[in-house]
């Protein structure tokens, strides 16, 4: 199962966090840990804090364009500390939602094959390392752009006087453009850039191993009802309903356990990234220069991009609880005791009742969330655009 959560513990590590304990020994995390940690959060803060300034000066100088830009930083930081925060504040019940895994994992090759273990992994790796290989991109041309402007067009090619920038904008109360302030001023916002990326990611990867497995559980428990054959014998196969239903009970406490974890993440994620797509795409719509466009696409897509997963696993989860009801009703039934049919009856009724990952009781996720999202940003777009045209 570790290899399931690896790109997750990977981005977990860079910001100093153990997200969950699998064994029983509830030791305290390394003051180096809690060091690099703490020192990520703190220039996190001092970053947002400088950028919320910048926010208000703009918005009284009527500078819609530079507010809107320097909203969608301090947007996308909330969601990574949101998310952070979260899984420091549930860390017991994560790790015992992760024993609890553990202990249903198929170990084993006989128990791999059964469970198709390794292709449910194949694809899963697949995914994670091109999401966590696009939000890099995504942070690392933000961070690193106006250095290589300034370096190329100033320096190497001597085209033309670019001047000492920083990736983002925020206030800074002294003049930093040609003193040594410079480099610690550009590596705390690049710092910064890294943990915002580094908290979504990882957080966005533990979901998704999360409900990967209880959809690899709930397709394996498919698979035997479906293709098992009944004895005849009320003894035998009622003992395998009993199984069938208690497998099916624990799966959807694990499900439910999830939600309770992650639904307000999930929330805060859906409620920020609507607004946040509306604001990029504002700022492509309002003269910016080429190189900002790619820029703002980059940004616009990852977040498009980051959306769409959960509600892709949210998808996933839906029809693969449903998927239960149909493969109960392929089962060879027809000449079993009445008794096992009335209990048939009481699982196909229950696997109809769609499960769904939800983003608290307000929002369920699935691919229709995504497009109503999609719509809902658009709304809020076009109200932005018409107000600043007017």
């Amino acid at each position: 199962m570790e290899k399931f959560m690896k790109y997750a513990i990977f981005f977990y590590n860079l910001l100093g966090i153990e997200p969950y304990r699998i064994d029983l020994v509830h030791q305290k995390e390394s003051r180096r840990t809690w060091t690099l940690y703490g020192a990520h959060s703190f220039n996190l803060l001092l970053v947002t804090f400088a950028e919320s300034i910048y926010f208000w000066m703009a918005y009284k100088e009527g500078n819609i364009v530079e507010a809107v830009t320097v909203s969608s930083y301090i947007a996308f930081v909330f969601v990574g500390a949101s998310k952070i925060s979260f899984i420091i504040w549930k860390k017991p019940q994560l790790s015992e939602l992760m024993r609890r895994l553990e202990d249903i994992h198929p170990h084993g090759d006989t128990q791999e094959e059964a469970y198709k273990e390794r292709d449910f992994l194949r694809s899963f790796l697949k995914i994670s390392f091109r999401y966590s290989l696009l939000y890099s991109l995504l942070i690392w041309t933000f961070n690193l752009y106006p250095l290589v402007e300034y370096l190329v067009y100033e320096k190497l090619l001597n085209l033309r006087e670019v001047g000492r920038m920083l990736p983002y904008l925020l206030y800074i109360p002294w003049e930093w453009q040609d003193n040594w302030s410079y480099y610690p001023l550009l590596f705390s916002e690049n710092l910064a850039g890294c943990t915002a990326a580094a908290s979504q990611i990882s957080t966005d990867l533990l979901i998704c191993a999360v409900v990967t497995l209880i959809v690899m559980h709930f397709e394996h428990l498919a698979n035997t009802l479906k293709n098992h054959k009944l004895s005849g014998d009320w003894k035998e196969d009622s003992r395998f309903l009993a199984h069938i239903v208690s497998y099916h009970e624990s799966l959807l406490r694990l499900l439910n356990e999830i939600n309770d974890l992650f639904g307000i993440p999930l929330l805060f994620n859906f409620m920020v990234s609507s607004g946040l797509i509306c604001f990029v795409g504002f700022q492509m719509t309002v003269g910016v220069t080429p190189d900002m466009i790619f820029k703002l696409f980059l940004f616009l897509f990852s977040s498009t991009s980051q959306v769409y997963l959960i509600s892709y696993y949210g998808q996933l989860v839906a029809d693969a609880g449903f998927d239960i009801s149909l493969a109960a009703y392929s089962q060879d039934w027809y000449d079993a005791d009445i008794r096992y049919k009335r209990g048939l009856i009481l699982i196909i009724y229950r696997a109809q009742k769609i499960t769904y990952l939800k983003a608290t009781v307000f929002l369920i996720v699935t691919r229709s969330t995504f497009t109503e999202l999609l719509q809902m940003s658009y709304k809020f777009f076009t109200l932005l655009r018409t107000m600043y045209v007017n």
